[in-house]
């Protein structure tokens, strides 16, 4: 019975290196990502230090690789030291992610007044031109997102672009798709978005900060059961006489 539940616990050990593996790169792929949206974003978002949690889940997603090959190696050679190691550094990684999740719920609860606070003065920036960083990032989030203006289409109102432009338009990156030749004038407003967009920047970098959350949190479980699994084999083997035995005989067989 002692050496069915060993090798019953190998194998699921041997199955999550290869998920670890799996792992690794899915959360690479997350936190590479999260860096490529924010870069899109990042004129709404001036806290750098919201990409924390991304930073730290590459990292992780790095580690993996190594755990996942410690892992297969201490577990096919049977070795105490190396399955302690593995438990060891699964441990360490299972605490960063807790870590990455709190970090996650943190900075998703500072998006809104990040947003608030950086979207007016990016607008004001806006001068029309592909050269001029914030106005590219306004005509990407307007397309991307679908939306016009912070609030509405009608906050172009009170910007220094629409002012000095003074042609009652707002830009063109507000049309709607659907809508042929259609220069932006406030006199069809129906052929413009009708959302703004602050909202949607921060329901869109919100649902950034989840996945990262839900990564975390998923990967913290798997390597919970790795540990455990780890555990298992490290303890029956130092009080099982019969696997001892068994091990001894095919070292020498």
């Amino acid at each position: 019975m002692g050496q069915c539940g060993i090798t019953s616990s190998k194998t699921v050990l041997v199955f999550l290196n290869l998920i670890f593996w799996a792992a690794a790169g899915i959360l690479c792929y997350i936190g590479a990502y999260v860096f490529i949206t924010y870069d899109d974003y990042d004129h709404f978002f001036e806290d750098v230090y919201t990409l924390i949690p991304a930073v730290i889940i590459i990292a992780v997603g790095t580690l993996l690789f190594i755990i996942g090959l410690i892992g297969c190696c201490a577990t096919i050679r049977e070795s105490s030291c190396g399955l302690a190691t593995f438990a060891a550094i699964l441990l360490l990684v299972f605490v960063t992610e807790c870590v990455v999740v709190v970090l996650g719920y943190i900075y998703r609860a500072k998006v809104e007044d990040e947003v608030n606070h950086s979207i007016q003065k990016v607008y004001n920036k806006y001068n029309g031109t592909n050269s001029d960083a914030p106005s590219r990032a306004i005509d990407y989030v307007q397309r991307q997102l679908h939306c016009c203006g912070i609030h509405n289409y009608s906050d172009w109102r009170n910007t220094r672009w629409f002012k000095e432009s003074k042609n009652n338009s707002v830009p063109v990156s507000c049309c709607q798709p659907s809508i042929t030749n259609c220069t932006g004038t406030l006199t069809r407003p129906a052929d413009l978005y009708q959302e703004g967009c602050e909202a949607l920047v921060v329901k869109k970098l919100k649902e950034i900060m989840m996945y990262v959350i839900w990564a975390a949190l998923t990967f913290a479980s798997i390597q919970m059961l790795g540990m455990l699994c780890a555990c298992v084999v490290l303890c029956r083997r130092s009080h099982d006489p019969a696997y001892e035995l068994l091990v001894t005989t095919n070292s020498y067989a």
